[in-house]
């Protein structure tokens, strides 16, 4: 099952590092407090992606020391800091037989919701996001978590294949789709630019 809490870090590497930073922060050991952690590097290469799940927010405070050796191990390397955002799990549904998505691509795929058309926007998206994710069968695995620390606050979702992302999209880019992403940016969605994005990542 999917890990209950979800703590996502990303980072930017300056040009030409992207290759030594993914290798260097991928070497790094599981902290003891996680039951799993991935790494994932951006399609585009322009920033590597850190998974790692935790049971409770209590073992924030023990990640301290692990954080000190990510800092280590490829702060010299990165344009900025490091980006983080604790999530909790709320639904999936395509769950996962693990804490963490087991395939070679993620997409994260990012909304923030006004609060006041919240509960609204739950019961919205199973009847739409999530038929279309239950039907499409390269979607293997697409959980929703919502932020609990962040500079991006708002719901997440992470979604795992294994077919060719141009394959993945295909359900995505239907009419049918982008009709459903209109009513949401005209319903739901706040935040400006940032209120709604995606991004796609392959395994390190």
């Amino acid at each position: 099952m999917a890990s209950p809490i979800l703590l996502v870090t990303e980072i930017f590497p300056v040009a030409g590092k992207i290759d030594q930073v993914a290798k260097a922060w991928a070497g790094l050991s599981l902290p003891t407090v996680s039951s799993a952690r991935a790494i994932y590097r951006a399609l585009d290469d322009s920033s590597c992606i850190e998974l790692l799940a935790l049971e409770d927010m209590s073992q924030i405070a023990l990640l301290d020391s692990f954080w000190q050796q990510s800092w280590s191990a490829v702060g010299a390397d990165l344009a900025g800091d490091f980006q983080r955002q604790l999530l909790r799990f709320v639904e999936a549904p395509k769950n996962c037989d693990t804490p963490l998505p087991n395939t070679p691509f993620i997409q994260m795929r990012h909304v923030e919701v006004k609060p006041v058309v919240y509960q609204d926007y739950l019961a919205w998206r199973e009847r739409t996001i999530f038929e279309v994710v239950r039907k499409s069968e390269e979607v293997q695995s697409f959980l929703a978590y919502h932020s609990v620390v962040s500079t991006e606050p708002g719901v997440m979702f992470v979604s795992g294949f294994a077919v060719a992302p141009e394959q993945y999209l295909v359900p995505f880019t239907s009419p049918h789709y982008q009709n459903i992403v209109a009513e949401a940016g005209n319903t739901y969605i706040t935040g400006g630019d940032r209120g709604l994005y995606t991004k796609i990542y392959r395994a390190v």
